[in-house]
């Protein structure tokens, strides 16, 4: 994976028709698949007679599904790795409760022969009116330095293409492309509904760090075939790419107050909460407080709402969810509702 491709936005699909005709959501237990998948885990395992098996986790655009192998373990093995592209022969089972796919056999497939939309999600809202909403709320802003410097943002066309297209995570919420933009347009309307219910509040401020939060993910998750940290976010993380980001903006708004700037970039370090969950100093102010919560509710909402539409419920109940230690009650007419970011409304 190319790091320096990665988050330049999504990549162009080759001319010729996909040849995946079919995805995670759709295999059903005990039929015989033959499609592509990209491997994004393969470990070794040794079974109790001391012979080999292979595990794997697949994906498409669709989610994950894990596999085995318990023969043909050689071959597999040195022709397939983690990150590659194959053509998985297999049957779908369960265990544990859970679909898997029993390999037969794999062959390596050449990223040229790919259509990139197969492998990496979308956000269902589009891009270009959403941004356009954004910068909307950013315009009617009345704190003059504050609008300066998020034109600045606008104004950097390699930014923005990058903004537009970023994903907000890698697994947890906003996990496709355009989710970076749908999560920090989220959060910038849940401000007025949310912290325009306090008198006191820096509207302005607090809308600004919603805007720059998340800003170092377009340089920390890469993405061309699936969502995955590039070598500047592993050692470095989102915070700290986003404070020298904003850093290189401020020096353009002539006379930006310093203790404003400090503030502001005190939202940034602080937006997760804890020193525990990744933020060097809790938050420490009224808007920094606020744009914690506001960034855990939407993250939360939209996580779980994902995690209900792609996994079935047994009844009136998910799966366990693993990562939030609980299973969630739902009914079908929740697990449809979403909210409109396209729409002034």
């Amino acid at each position: 994976m190319n790091d320096e491709q990665n988050g330049e936005g999504r990549p162009d699909a080759p001319d010729s028709e996909s040849n995946k005709k079919l995805f995670v959501s759709m295999l059903q237990d005990g039929t015989q698949i033959e499609t592509i998948f990209v491997v994004t885990r393969k470990t070794v395992g040794v079974k109790k007679n001391g012979d080999q098996f292979l595990s794997f986790t697949f994906a498409d655009k669709t989610g994950n599904i894990n596999g085995v192998a318990w023969d043909n373990v050689d071959s597999i093995n040195q022709g397939v790795s983690s990150g590659d592209f194959a053509s998985v022969s297999a049957k779908v089972s369960q265990y544990n409760g859970a679909p898997q796919l029993v390999v037969s056999n794999m062959v390596k497939i050449p990223a040229d022969q790919i259509i990139p939309m197969d492998f990496i999600a979308s956000s269902s809202r589009n891009p270009d009116t959403m941004f356009e909403r954004l910068q909307k709320l950013t315009r009617s802003m009345e704190t003059p330095y504050l609008k300066d410097l998020t034109e600045a943002f606008w104004n950097d066309a390699e930014f923005v293409k990058k903004f537009k297209a970023a994903p907000a995570a890698k697994r947890m919420h906003h996990n496709y492309i355009g989710g970076l933009l749908e999560h920090t347009l989220s959060m910038a309307i849940l401000i007025d509904r949310i912290a325009g219910h306090y008198s006191g509040v820096d509207m302005d401020m607090l809308l600004t760090g919603a805007v720059l939060h998340d800003i170092g993910k377009t340089r920390e998750i890469g993405f061309d075939y699936q969502i995955e940290y590039t070598d500047e976010g592993r050692l470095l993380n989102h915070i700290v790419i986003g404070i020298s980001m904003l850093d290189q903006k401020l020096a353009q708004v002539p006379d930006f107050p310093e203790d404003r700037a400090n503030l502001l970039k005190h939202m940034i370090v602080s937006h997760h909460g804890y020193r525990e969950f990744g933020s060097p100093e809790p938050p420490k102010t009224i808007e920094a407080v606020l744009l914690n919560y506001i960034d855990e509710i939407d993250a939360k909402v939209n996580g779980i709402r994902d995690f209900i539409q792609s996994h079935p419920a047994n009844g009136n109940w998910t799966p366990y969810h693993k990562m939030m230690d609980r299973q969630f009650y739902c009914s079908p007419s929740k697990a449809e509702v979403k909210e409109e970011l396209n729409s002034d409304q």
